[in-house]
This record gives structure tokens, C-alpha cells and sequence, in this order.
């Protein structure tokens, strides 16, 4: 039994949902292992109860697994904005959302959020930044002009399967973008963060 086994046997049960659409990603999409999956899923569900937001941005929504998980940790009256810039995902994953038991507290959106997510009117309490990893350092900055003081952003894949550290690699656009924003944010005194090593890294971020 490996670590991440142990780990997955001792938190909460991956809803059957979940993991009917984990298993649906991985066959019928590229790179499925971008989806959250179990652990990511429950610590987002987790925070979401935590922090009670009752609006949360997502950058990136992908096969939608992530949304479902923070929709599923919001009280009453809670929504998901979730942003897919990949018109071409809309077919598979919109009607796993819409068939969710949460599909009323998430509002699936195609389109670029640095542009369209401002247009909403709303002010967030918490986002979670998945998108083109190229754009982070952009997008981290749309995201902070509508979050409210005290609100959370979370960063995913922060470490970039530990490409940030090896000097050997090819610093390719996406890598490069990941850098720029870690640079960036640890010199930004509008925040605090911390990255926890969790899968491909997880940056918290609390705007001051």
C-alpha cells in the first residue's frame, strides 16, 4: 500500500458521482488527470465549509469535478461561477453539472474569464484559479480586483510536478507562467499564502 492509498482509505468517501465522472474524464478526455480527484475534492469541500463563501469564482472548470465538490461545502443560497474558456469541453461536461446534486448552486460559463467574470457584478468570497496556466499572473489580478477583503483565492498546480525547481527542464510558456506568478505573489504585501504539496500544488492565498 502506497502513502497516497493509506491517505485515500482514512478521509471522506469519494461521493459515487464523483467518482462515475473521475472515471469519465479519464476515458473520454485529454489529460484527465487535471480533474481534482478524491483528496483535492474533499480539502475543496472542506475549505469551502470553512471559509463559508457565498460566492466562489472558479478559473477553469474543466469536467467540472472541482465545482461540484465546492458547491457541495456551500450553505444555502451559495453559488459557483465556473469559467471553461474551451468551447469544445461544453458537450461533456455541462450536462455532468447539470445532472449533479448540487447543479443549482453552480452557473456553468463558456467564455475568458479575465474579461468575463468582472461583467458579472459580483463579489467574491473565494476563487479557484485552474485555468491556462500561461495567464496566471493576469488572472490572479482580475481575480483580486473583485474579491472581498479577508476573501480566498486558491492556486492550483503551483509546484507544476516540481518543473519549478529542476534546472534541467525546458522552460516551456506554461512553466515559465507558473514561475512568474510565485515570483510575483511572494512579493505581493496584498496578500498572505502558503503552497501546500498537495498533488501538483495548492497556493492559499488571503487578500489583506
Amino acid at each position: 500500500m502506497t502513502i497516497d492509498d493509506y491517505i485515500l482509505q482514512h478521509i471522506e468517501p469519494e461521493p459515487e458521482y464523483l467518482y462515475r465522472l473521475y472515471r469519465a474524464t479519464n476515458i473520454y478526455m485529454l489529460h484527465g488527470r487535471m480533474a481534482s480527484g478524491h483528496l483535492q475534492g474533499r480539502l475543496l469541500k472542506m475549505l469551502v465549509q470553512m471559509i463559508r463563501p457565498k460566492n466562489i469564482l472558479e478559473v477553469g472548470t474543466f469536467s467540472g469535478y472541482s465545482a461540484i465538490c465546492m458547491a457541495e461545502g456551500l450553505e444555502a443560497g451559495g453559488r459557483v461561477y465556473t469559467f471553461e474558456i474551451n468551447d469544445e469541453q461544453e458537450d461533456f461536461t455541462r450536462p455532468w453539472i447539470e445532472q449533479s446534486p448540487v447543479a443549482d448552486k453552480i452557473e456553468f460559463i463558456i467564455g475568458d474569464a479575465i474579461t468575463e467574470a468582472p461583467r458579472l457584478g459580483v463579489i467574491f468570497d473565494m476563487a479557484f484559479i485552474d485555468g491556462d496556466k500561461r495567464t496566471y499572473r493576469e488572472t490572479y489580478e482580475m481575480v483580486l480586483s473583485i474579491l472581498r477583503p479577508g476573501g480566498f483565492i486558491l492556486a492550483d498546480n503551483t509546484l507544476w510536478d516540481g518543473h519549478v525547481v529542476d534546472p534541467a527542464y525546458d522552460r516551456d510558456q506554461q512553466t515559465h507562467g507558473i514561475e512568474t506568478f510565485n515570483d510575483f505573489l511572494v512579493g505581493d504585501a496584498r496578500v498572505e499564502q502558503v503552497i501546500l504539496p498537495l498533488r501538483d500544488g495548492l497556493t492559499i492565498v488571503r487578500k489583506c
